[in-house]
């Protein structure tokens, strides 16, 4: 299992509840694809470097997790499509 970290931006503009299953949809596909989530950490509210569809601010999320080396292809291709994410990018983690 290697160490890998999700973050993503979320639109700031939709509902509390809506952002909270943006980040229970991606735990889920990290586990869906025999990944663990170990750590997830919420910075909030905070301005983007450029207009990114519009909006001036996102909801940054980080989810550290271990999966296989297949898991994050898959869960990029599934976050790929979610309508609230903005960005997103899925780094490995140094040992």
């Amino acid at each position: 299992m290697t160490k890998y970290e999700l973050c993503f931006v979320v639109n700031a503009k939709i509902e509390d509840e809506e952002r909270e299953k943006a980040v229970a949809r991606a735990k889920h596909l990290i586990e869906r694809f025999g990944g663990t989530v170990s750590n997830v950490d919420e910075w909030g509210k905070k301005k983007l470097a450029y207009e990114i569809q519009k909006m001036r601010e996102g909801y940054y999320y980080f989810i550290q997790f271990e999966a296989p080396t297949s898991a994050p292809a898959e869960i990029e291709s599934r976050v790929r499509i979610m309508d609230s994410v903005l960005r997103y990018l899925i780094v490995k983690q140094e040992a």
